[in-house]
């Protein structure tokens, strides 16, 4: 049909028509919430380079989580902010069965069983040099002997109650080698969201200055071992072998940067795909918000809607507390 018998107009008159046609919509079901945690009690640190995020203690988040999960917050994603004394060139902090992570999901656990708590596998907040894997004498990330350290922090944050295990380091045959440790273990419905189409960007300095990993990672690059942001067939490789080794979920980060990524991961896999919405893509966002050149909840709600359309079913953003906030209000 052509125009005049044909008017796309007529979908978009009025609110109410233009809520009837809409093909996705954003829901708190869709958010999954990334902190930082900090060890000890009463401790809140905002973060310089992520105006409004904060690292936070446990029992601090824990009055955050109570209010976020009584008005939807599905899952959170913990990422810790280590003591310098606990790092370490074999990171064998990550494992340790009472360290920061693993004491958090212990007490999240117990207070809000219904939360899905999702631990990051990696080791560069542990590491004396910031790399997210062991390193030899020349400053190579050796992936096999790293291999074998991710599977004992995975186990450990398994043993803690941990109900997903998301290895963000892009060792290659890591999920294979986590899901068999886990079958091993009988730990069968732990999930694992591998991390699979993580690029070596330069979008995650905010994140590396709240963890503490900038200063010890210096000059040095992840290029090794994270992909190439010119490389798209890539992703998709990636993808198909993480799940083959048994990822239940993958991600794809950075997230708006790489939307066709998101899309084109949808459209060939049957698996949840996830997005982060990285620290840099924040602190740009935000940055313009907090200059007045952007509405606040228009930007936001927009940019989020965004991963929906390309096909994100989980979307890991700094946002989404107060998303929401926004949602339940409505």
């Amino acid at each position: 049909m052509h125009f005049p018998h044909t008017r796309k107009r007529r979908l978009r008159q009025n609110q109410a028509i233009r809520n009837l046609a809409q093909e996705h919509q954003l829901t708190s079901q869709d958010l999954i919430w990334p902190v930082f945690i900090l060890d000890g009690f009463n401790r809140s640190e905002q973060i310089q380079s992520m105006p409004g995020v904060t690292r936070m203690s446990v029992d601090l988040l824990l009055d955050k989580l109570h209010n976020l999960v009584a008005k939807g917050l599905n899952a959170v994603a913990l990422f810790p902010v280590v003591d310098k004394a606990f790092k370490s060139d074999d990171a064998s902090e990550a494992w340790n069965s009472e360290g920061l992570v693993q004491k958090a999901v212990k007490t999240i656990k117990s207070e809000l069983p219904e939360l899905l708590v999702i631990t990051d596998v990696a080791l560069d907040p542990y590491t004396s040099h910031g790399q997210d894997g062991i390193i030899n004498d020349q400053g190579e990330v050796l992936n096999d002997v790293t291999t074998r350290a991710l599977v004992m922090q995975a186990q450990s944050h398994a043993d803690a109650g941990a109900d997903i295990v998301a290895p963000s380091d892009m060792m290659d045959g890591r999920i294979g080698e986590i899901r068999a440790a886990f079958e091993q273990k009988k730990r069968h419905n732990v999930g694992i969201l591998a991390y699979s189409a993580k690029y070596a960007s330069v979008f995650y300095g905010p994140f590396r200055d709240a963890i503490g990993s900038a200063s010890n990672l210096g000059k040095s690059s992840k290029a090794t071992y994270q992909m190439n942001p010119a490389n798209a067939r890539e992703a998709i490789d990636e993808i198909q072998l993480d799940i083959e080794e048994g990822a239940d979920m993958v991600m794809i980060k950075p997230g708006m940067p790489y939307l066709d990524i998101i899309k084109t991961a949808k459209e060939y896999f049957n698996v949840p795909i996830c997005a982060y919405q990285v620290s840099g893509e924040y602190a740009m966002l935000q940055s313009a918000i907090n200059n007045g050149f952007l509405d606040e909840k228009g930007a936001i709600m927009e940019a989020l809607l965004c991963f929906k359309r390309a096909g994100c079913d989980a979307i890991l953003t700094y946002y989404a507390d107060r998303v929401i906030h926004w949602l339940d209000a409505e």
